[in-house]
């Protein structure tokens, strides 16, 4: 485990985890802050480093690490590990550019590496359980608030809580990007604590995301629109409903394998049904770093591959960029 700041010690916990099961080793953790390496490595009864070359020397078996560094750091540190022949997972945003994202996919195809992207929400139950489900949405309202923290201030709001909600969209729509409308503000860092942008897709679809890291609430909810339904996804209670006019509900039913386990609910319009698809809960953080585990035991393609987490930083580069522009036209870039 690389890097054992919040998030990274959650990476550790889960590997510790899944060694008690048997099905992987925890060979240590790795942080220049080696007071907190250390008791990151007690807690976990691993092996503590101050760098990678401190591991890398005595420990060459180890056959995958997770990259939880800050992002500029993201490329140096997975370099050193592809090109010791160690498979990563690397958290998101991929990187801090696209030059560097680039670099990353160059690197992973020379050195024949497993390199997966730590875009958690695609390893979400209810997003798992809605993907059978898609059949040409054409409109979304995405909302992903949270109470202000100064964990992951090296990056903008769009890059640190909103490119989850543009890596699952584009996984749902599956289309080019044809306009960007974007607004953001700096509230309480020095870089874009909330936004909200509008996206048209070459498919026609819209969708609206709105992401705060100063909000009073923490809120993660999904909703989107495709012929005759209206889908909710809960990403907190890892939850979706369905709402269905017409025959719209049979379709979906005809869909899934598990059609009868749905549980169908009365609403109070007699034309709209609504039903809740079967969802299996698992901890999103376990199923990512299982399907990671997997992919390096039988070199396949990881679920969230290096493209994916290029797809959603471009995308949310360009977010960006329109941010800077809008101020700019307004005024607000200016001293």
């Amino acid at each position: 485990m690389i890097g054992v700041g919040a998030f990274g010690r959650n990476h550790a916990r889960v590997y510790q985890q899944l060694q008690q099961a048997g099905s992987v080793r925890l060979v240590g953790v790795v942080d220049p802050d080696t007071p907190r390496a250390e008791a990151i490595a007690r807690e976990f009864g691993c092996q503590a480093f101050g760098s990678l070359e401190k591991m890398l020397g005595p420990h060459g078996d180890v056959q995958a690490a997770s990259v939880a560094v800050p992002t500029v750091l993201h490329l140096e540190v997975a370099r050193t590990l592809m090109e010791a022949g160690i498979d990563v997972l690397i958290e998101k945003p991929v990187a801090a550019t696209l030059g560097e994202a680039d670099e990353l996919l160059r690197l992973a195809s020379v050195h024949q590496r497993v390199a997966q992207v730590g875009h958690l929400e695609r390893f979400n139950p209810a997003v798992r359980a809605t993907l059978p489900l898609i059949k040409g949405p054409m409109f979304f309202e995405v909302h992903r608030l949270s109470v202000f923290s100064p964990r992951a201030l090296d990056v903008d709001v769009v890059l640190d809580l909103m490119i989850h909600d543009l890596d699952v969209v584009l996984t749902f729509v599956k289309s080019g990007v044809k306009e960007i409308r974007a607004v953001g503000l700096p509230i309480l860092s020095d870089k874009v604590d909330i936004a909200n942008v509008r996206i048209e897709f070459e498919s026609g679809c819209v969708a609206n995301f709105t992401a705060s890291r100063v909000s009073t609430e923490r809120v993660r909810k999904l909703r989107f629109f495709q012929a005759g339904q209206y889908i909710s996804i809960d990403y907190e209670r890892q939850d979706v409903l369905v709402f269905s006019v017409g025959g719209a509900l049979a379709a979906s039913h005809s869909l899934t394998q598990d059609a009868n386990e749905w549980s169908t609910r009365p609403s109070v319009n007699p034309q709209i049904s609504m039903a809740k698809p079967p969802v299996t809960a698992e901890e999103p953080l376990l199923a990512e770093i299982k399907a990671f585990l997997q992919s390096v035991r039988d070199r396949s393609r990881p679920v969230v591959a290096l493209e994916d987490g290029r797809n959603a930083l471009e995308l949310g580069l360009a977010i960006l960029e329109e941010i800077r522009r809008h101020a700019g036209r307004i005024g607000m870039g200016r001293s």
